[in-house]
């Protein structure tokens, strides 16, 4: 009996911790890849390049490597004003997407990491959780 219940334990505790472990990067950036076909491609194109004066570009954009917590913040709360990408101005609206912190992790490693884009750091639930609205100010 106690072989049984040292056994079940253990199994239980591996169990758990796998349940919860933290994601990889290449994980994230895969289920970010789905967050942004269903959030994003409307606006930014599926190649990122968005729409010159309207939507702005996610490829190669200063803006989003010059300013990661408020791009993690204009996905979490929303995005209104005055923007320049890549030289060009932006001014329009883009709400929230109602995007939970794994969710917002996700869709920015993809945004990082994709049509050219690189950025070596994991963007985690964690970090979107601590980025407070005051950021967009």
């Amino acid at each position: 009996m106690k072989t049984f219940l040292v056994c079940y334990f253990i199994v239980l505790w591996l169990s758990i911790t796998g349940l919860f472990a933290d994601k990889t990067k290449e994980e994230s950036i895969n289920d970010g890849q789905e967050i942004y076909q269903d959030f994003c491609v409307q606006c930014h194109l599926a190649n990122g390049t968005g729409v010159s004066g309207v939507f702005p570009p996610l490829k190669a954009s200063d803006y989003l490597f010059e300013n990661i917590e408020k791009s993690i913040a204009g996905v979490k709360y929303g995005l209104r004003g005055e923007i320049v990408v890549n030289d060009e101005t932006y001014d329009g609206v883009m709400t929230a997407q109602g995007l939970d912190n794994e969710e917002i992790a996700d869709v920015m490693n993809y945004i990082l990491n994709n049509w050219g884009n690189r950025y070596e750091n994991q963007i985690t639930p964690m970090q979107v959780n601590e980025i407070p609205k005051s950021v967009l100010e």
